[in-house]
């Protein structure tokens, strides 16, 4: 798949992650392993919107791993990658905040991600 025809899929975001994505310095995007994201692979672009806004922030896909939980997931990746300004504890409590159990118990997926375009409005 080149760049011209890579799939787009548009994902919500909360602030405080947006930020990091759009800054590099988050490049583990975590997700539950929904049926609509069971098929995301490297090359694909995410872009990502704060809910309600028009500012929009395009990553590429580097890589999709899955994980049977989210702790195994911190644990592989490295909490630093999924948010540099919490803790592991802080992560895992703010992700399970976000997902509750039967929703982790669909399988986690770490997504590294490259920023591509960061669109803000003026």
């Amino acid at each position: 798949m080149t760049d011209a025809t890579a799939r787009v899929r548009e994902l919500n975001l909360y602030r405080q992650y947006f930020d990091l994505v759009a800054a590099g310095t988050k490049t583990i995007e975590v997700r539950v392993k929904y049926p609509h994201l069971a098929d995301l692979a490297a090359g694909e672009v995410i872009r990502f919107r704060i809910k309600d806004t028009d500012e929009t922030c395009e990553v590429k896909v580097k890589r999709v791993t899955e994980y049977p939980n989210f702790e195994s997931l911190l644990d592989g990746e490295g909490p630093a990658n999924v948010n540099p300004t919490a803790t592991r504890d802080e992560q895992l409590t703010n992700i399970r905040s976000i997902y509750p159990q039967e929703k982790e118990a669909l399988g986690a997926l770490a997504i590294e991600i490259e920023p591509s375009h960061i669109k803000i409005p003026t």
